[in-house]
């Protein structure tokens, strides 16, 4: 059992910091689109923000959770210490937790409703749900592959999408071009994860895409998730954005240098720092879209 940190610690461990950048950069991503076309809300884009981020950390604690029931997180595991497996924390407090966090999350996603309409609602429901699934259920995603699907389709399409849903009721090419980027940079944090704990994940049973397709596949996955973001910015300068977008190329070199990390020689522990810089080129990535975005006005 690992030494027991404070209480607030163990809980700021078991949030993830390092995977926030999934839930923050979609929303300040459509959030700058949204201030290109004059629809800026702030009050939509905060809402926004706090749904995401509780849905991410409601997801984390569900991993934590689940996995620990679902034996993925044993002494053999490499990499960062999960609450629950540590004795940290009781599963029965983890369940908890996670039950609150995703009912705050429906609450602030209530908020929603009157910027975008009911159809907010289900849409809603739906993330939280797929946030318990994908370690949790009858038939877990991230246990059959599904998980990578699950986290570019929820913080890349719908996250980047609804944010500039609800200031500027419309959708665009543009805006779904730059949320298939995020949500394909958000799944490299999976990706990263996966491929550290392939070993352990496949006698566990947790069938991921790694484990499923094999190691080349995952880097297969990863580079065209880094290829795909040096694209999108030159895409979206050609179809009128303004030259301001070609700003988020200045993250590929960040991306190439993870995605050259990602050796099949690796051993697990030389990987456990790619995840905290997969969500780094994740940030950088976002951050200078939405700069560039907010330039092109």
């Amino acid at each position: 059992m690992s030494e027991r940190p404070s209480t607030f610690r163990i809980w700021l461990l078991a949030s993830r910091p390092k995977t926030l950048p999934a839930a923050l950069v979609p929303v300040l991503v459509g959030s700058a689109f949204a201030a290109r076309a004059g629809a800026f809300q702030w009050e939509a884009a905060a809402l926004c923000l706090g749904f995401a981020l509780l849905v991410q950390i409601g997801t984390n604690f569900a991993n934590d959770y689940f996995d620990y029931v679902q034996g993925a997180d044993t002494a053999q595991r490499v990499g960062p210490a999960r609450a629950v497996a540590s004795g940290w924390v009781a599963p029965a407090t983890m369940r908890t937790a996670m039950v609150l966090v995703f009912a705050l999350a429906l609450v602030v996603g209530f908020g929603l409703i009157p910027f975008g309409g009911w159809w907010l609602l289900p849409v809603g429901l739906l993330s939280i749900v797929c946030g318990i699934a994908y370690t949790g259920g009858p038939y877990p995603l991230g246990y059959h592959g599904l998980g990578d699907i699950f986290v570019f389709l929820f913080f890349g399409l719908v996250a980047v999408g609804a944010t500039f849903w609800v200031q500027a009721r419309t959708l665009t090419v543009e805006v779904l071009l730059a949320a298939a980027a995020i949500g394909a940079l958000a799944a490299n944090i999976l990706v990263a994860n996966n491929y550290r704990d392939r070993a352990t994940d496949a006698v566990a049973g947790k069938r991921t895409l790694v484990v499923r397709l094999g190691e080349r596949a995952g880097r297969w996955q990863y580079g065209a998730a880094v290829l795909l973001s040096g694209a999108v910015p030159v895409v979206l300068w050609v179809r009128g954005v303004g030259a301001g977008a070609l700003l988020a190329l200045g993250a590929l070199p960040l991306g190439v240098d993870c995605w050259r990390r990602l050796r099949p020689t690796a051993p697990a522990p030389a990987l456990i720092g790619l995840l905290a810089r997969t969500a780094a080129h994740l940030a950088l990535f976002g951050g200078l879209l939405a700069a560039g975005v907010g330039l092109g006005r």
